[in-house]
């Protein structure tokens, strides 16, 4: 049973609908870095603020026209807190105008925001009476929010801005006479009060921003490994299948998709909607978690499947992970096992067979050029000569399945391929036109297999078929039919002759090896046939023909590209 992939906790991921097509390597997987930290409340801190300073503005201003405020409040010159509260709420509307359109940036606008502050309540400090208005604590709070939403030390610029401001106007209230000279250690603690109050706000501005950057950072590192997570589940050639307890589908990936033939699953769709004997063997494991799935078909015509199953959880409580595998692929796994071991037997043996068989035919070629030999050695050498070549053949056939090619599987059109293939099969055979038909259905089928071993495979299902028609051979007719239907659950191609056909107590052994009812054939051309549909990851069968002919049908792995064209 494959290993229970990392599937982060109450997390579903969506069906993948785009992906590549299986045989590519996916070089789009990226990696979020982390950029220079912006901070998340860049906007939200300076719309705040500008509420909290329309709200101080209006109450101040409404507190002086409306006579219901404090009495300090333009005491000293009337006139200019009315001018100065009018063009506070003035500049305070256009501050709410720049935030609106984010032009210019939120450092710009904090900045203004804090300058604007510091000046407006200053002005207002020096019409109300001065520093013992305590107008005052107003620049703090402002001092203190802009150094939270500043970088570096620019706080302790707004701090010294803000004394300076105070202090020029406690100087200007004292040359004027409208306060003592005792004002001056007042305004000084102010702002040695403005100067703390950045200092604080600065350490605790670098603190948030180191534990935000800590903060994204994680959140990078966790989105990097969702995202790994999710490339190794989708490229993966099992199947992965996530259900819930009522069996609705919560993840799918692409090689799920073409092994069940379902290009319309959604996530949240009942899986026996989808693929009812997969269901019906997942219901069977949860009634009996001792119990082996069997092997099954999605369609009466697909691939064989192979399932296992996993809970979610100790309990299994949040659902199943439902493991998927082409039973092909297993058989390929075997296969290759065993070819290794035919071809180190199959070298040796050809070894001590080739030498004396070569010696045999060059003996067979020197007494065929004797003239005194009688009518019946004659035959005896025809004899011999035909069995050593039948026997050369069968060594070159067994060398073919121990030396055969790394399976380099690609993606194309089926119905080019073989177009070009039946104009080639034609000038080989000698054939008219007539004798090949190819219809495929849709005709951009798209196949991934190996070219040049699928030409081998219809090439020894060709030559078997005109090898065992006994009429003319103008007269065999040989079909590919094919495409991607319902019933088939991926593409396939049906190779269907109008020979003999073969019987049912024969058709059981046609692909072991050596099995011949040909006593001129070697009896490997349906194993190597055989052999290399399944390196493919195909499926070639025998299907019985009513009347007569023969039917070798091949069921393809599907694409990728098919789904997204879906």
């Amino acid at each position: 049973m494959p290993a229970l992939p990392v599937i982060p906790a109450r997390r579903w991921y969506p069906v993948y609908r785009e992906a590549n097509m299986i045989g590519q390597e996916d070089t789009n997987i990226w990696w979020k870095t982390p950029p220079t930290v912006v901070k998340g409340n860049a906007w939200v801190i300076p719309r705040f603020f500008l509420i909290y300073r329309f709200f101080v503005a209006t109450l101040l201003t409404t507190a002086f026209f409306g006579n219901w405020g404090p009495v300090f409040l333009g005491q000293q010159r009337p006139g200019l807190y009315a001018l100065t509260c009018t063009a506070y709420l003035s500049l305070l509307v256009a501050n709410g105008v720049m935030l609106y359109w984010r032009r210019p940036s939120s450092t710009t606008q904090s900045v203004i925001m804090v300058v604007t502050d510091i000046l407006c309540i200053t002005l207002l400090l020096h019409a109300s009476g001065g520093v013992q208005t305590g107008l005052g604590t107003l620049i703090a709070v402002s001092i203190a929010t802009g150094s939270l939403i500043m970088p570096g030390r620019v706080a302790l610029l707004f701090a010294a801005l803000a004394t300076l401001s105070v202090l020029t106007q406690q100087t200007v209230a004292t040359i004027s006479g409208t306060s003592a000279s005792s004002g001056y250690p007042q305004a000084g603690m102010l702002g040695v009060a403005f100067f703390a109050i950045a200092t604080l706000a600065l350490v605790l501005s670098q603190r948030a921003s180191k534990s935000e950057q800590l903060v994204t950072q994680q959140e990078l590192d966790l989105a990097n490994l969702e995202q790994l997570n999710d490339y190794i589940i989708q490229h993966m050639q099992t199947g992965i299948l996530v259900v819930d307890n009522e069996s609705r589908i919560r993840l799918i990936n692409d090689a799920a998709w073409y092994l069940l033939g379902t290009p319309d699953v959604k996530t949240g769709k009942h899986l026996k909607h989808v693929c009812q004997p997969l269901d019906e063997q997942m219901q069977r494991w949860r009634n009996n978690r001792e119990t082996e799935p069997d092997i099954f078909r999605p369609t009466p015509g697909g691939r064989e499947l192979k399932p296992g199953f996993s809970p979610l959880g100790e309990t299994g409580s949040n659902g199943t992970v439902a493991f998927i595998e082409d039973e092909a692929s297993v058989t390929q796994q075997a296969q290759q096992m065993k070819l290794a071991s035919l071809g180190r037997l199959t070298a040796s043996i050809a070894h001590e067979i080739r030498n004396p068989l070569g010696a045999i035919g060059h003996a067979e070629q020197l007494l065929q050029e004797s003239t005194q030999l009688a009518k019946g050695d004659q035959r005896l050498l025809q004899i011999i000569g035909t069995n050593t070549r039948r026997v050369n053949d069968i060594i070159e056939n067994v060398l073919q399945l121990s030396r055969r090619n790394q399976f380099r599987p690609k993606e194309f059109m089926l119905k080019a391929w073989l177009d070009q293939f039946v104009r080639e099969c034609l000038t080989y055979h000698n054939l008219p036109h007539s004798c090949f038909v190819v219809d495929i259905d849709p005709p951009d089928t798209l196949i991934f297999a190996d070219s040049s071993q699928l030409r081998q495979i219809l090439s020894n299902l060709c030559e078997n078929s005109i090898r065992h028609f006994h009429a003319e051979k103008e007269a065999i007719l040989i079909s590919f039919k094919g495409g991607i239907t319902q019933a088939s659950g991926g593409p396939f191609l049906d190779v269907i002759d109008n020979g003999p056909g073969i019987p049912p107590e024969v058709a059981r052994q046609i692909f072991e090896p050596f099995f011949t009812t040909n006593n001129r054939g070697t009896g490997l051309g349906l194993y190597i046939a055989k052999e290399l549909s399944e390196s493919n990851r195909m499926r070639l069968e025998y299907l019985p023909v009513e009347g007569s002919g023969s039917c070798f049908r091949m069921n393809f792995p599907g694409t990728r590209t098919r789904r997204r064209q879906g």
